[in-house]
């Protein structure tokens, strides 16, 4: 290993700290250049100012959801939508809900363009500020927003690679993250990817785990907000909910990083890599279906008309296209903006529904058997 790729540093009460650049790079070239060249395909792919606006809010809401039940906040999808709705008009004393308004107030600064693009020069009033954002009006025994902990913690459990002790006091707590701030801006992690920069100041901020509470959050939003500096759009909020459907593989990847006696952080630069890679992909996927959207109405509208689908299929058909979600027949007669449709229909109706727009092209089925609307069905029907 080149040992110039890991600084060590000597802290008072916590032994040897590594900042560790180390990694496979070889490994990881190919999917370093194929999510450089799904950034330029997103990038070059034009979209509508009032599509762009619809992503964006998409965007949000999963990612807040994300990065919230990654810690272990209990609303589901639908109450993180309805909270974030209110516009923040209304702080809830309901820490849940609290947290999520919180959120929301951080992610709006990932809404708006970089003044100028380029990498993003972190200091240590960037993470407290982010740290003071996210936890500002939650109860909390020891927590307060923007200052460093001065107690001794434990992380993790023995479900996700073990517990562990970060740094034990708060002159170490000190030293470290000043260490850290010049890493990051170091003239060795800026010749870095971005992705991968992002990915080291995620991982050794949670590391250090300066804070009391909302460590996860705080650094997984550095992580998009030195993304973001690079003018990628969507893509970078989308990491959190990407780690929160893949919460096992995140843990031991950030495990397997921490006891690796060569500082290797494959792993974790590999699992964040991915985690991009689909992101760029499903952002992709997402502008092209507003792309598809319009010439999609209209082939609907000339099935209807030429009685190829009946109303009740048309309706159905367009709401899936203002929403894109994956469903199953139960779906139809429970999830509130199906109900409307079927309320007063049989399971074989509905099932007889689903069939025909299959048979039509018009939806397909996953491997997990959910129906979903196919944005390639552009091909009249004769």
């Amino acid at each position: 290993m080149d040992t110039t790729l890991v600084s060590k540093i000597e802290t008072y009460k916590s032994g040897h700290f590594a900042l560790s650049r180390h990694y496979d790079r070889s490994a990881l070239k190919d999917d370093l250049i194929r999510a450089e060249e799904r950034y330029r395909m997103v990038a070059e792919t034009p979209i509508l100012p009032n599509y762009a606006a619809r992503l964006d809010e998409e965007v949000i809401i999963k990612s807040i959801f994300g990065t919230a039940a990654l810690e272990g906040n209990p609303l589901d999808e639908e109450e993180v939508k309805q909270v974030l709705d209110r516009g923040g008009q209304e702080i809830s004393p309901d820490r849940a809900r609290r947290e999520i308004a919180n959120l929301k107030e951080a992610y709006q600064r990932l809404r708006r363009p970089p003044k100028k693009p380029g990498a993003l020069m972190v200091d240590e009033e960037l993470i407290k500020d982010i740290h003071r954002l996210i936890t500002q009006g939650i109860e909390h025994p020891r927590n307060r927003p923007g200052r460093y902990r001065e107690e001794r913690v434990q992380v993790g459990d023995a479900d996700h690679g073990g517990v562990y002790t970060p740094p034990k006091i708060l002159v170490d707590i000190k030293k470290l993250m000043t260490a850290l701030v010049e890493w990051i801006n170091s003239e060795e992690l800026l010749q870095e990817p971005p992705i991968v920069r992002a990915a080291l100041a995620h991982y050794h901020l949670a590391l250090i785990h300066p804070f009391s509470d909302g460590n996860g959050r705080t650094a997984r939003l550095l992580e998009a907000f030195m993304l973001h500096a690079h003018n990628i759009r969507y893509v970078p909020p989308m990491l959190s909910n990407y780690y929160y459907r893949h919460l096992d593989e995140y843990y031991l990847a950030f495990s397997r990083a921490r006891r690796d006696k060569d500082h290797d952080m494959t792993p974790f630069v590999g699992f964040v890599l991915q985690g991009f890679l689909e992101a760029l992909e499903r952002t992709r996927q997402r502008m092209n279906s507003f792309i598809r959207t319009p010439l999609l109405r209209h082939h609907y509208n000339f099935l209807f008309k030429t009685k190829y689908i009946t109303q009740r299929q048309h309706d159905l058909l367009n709401l899936l296209l203002d929403d894109l979600p994956a469903f199953t027949l139960d779906d139809l007669f429970t999830q509130p903006r199906f109900v409307p449709l079927y309320r007063r229909v049989s399971e074989r109706t509905a099932r007889r529904d689903l069939e025909r727009l299959s048979n039509l092209g018009l939806l397909w089925r996953d491997e997990k058997r959910r129906w979903n609307l196919s944005l390639l069905a552009l091909d009249e029907q004769q």
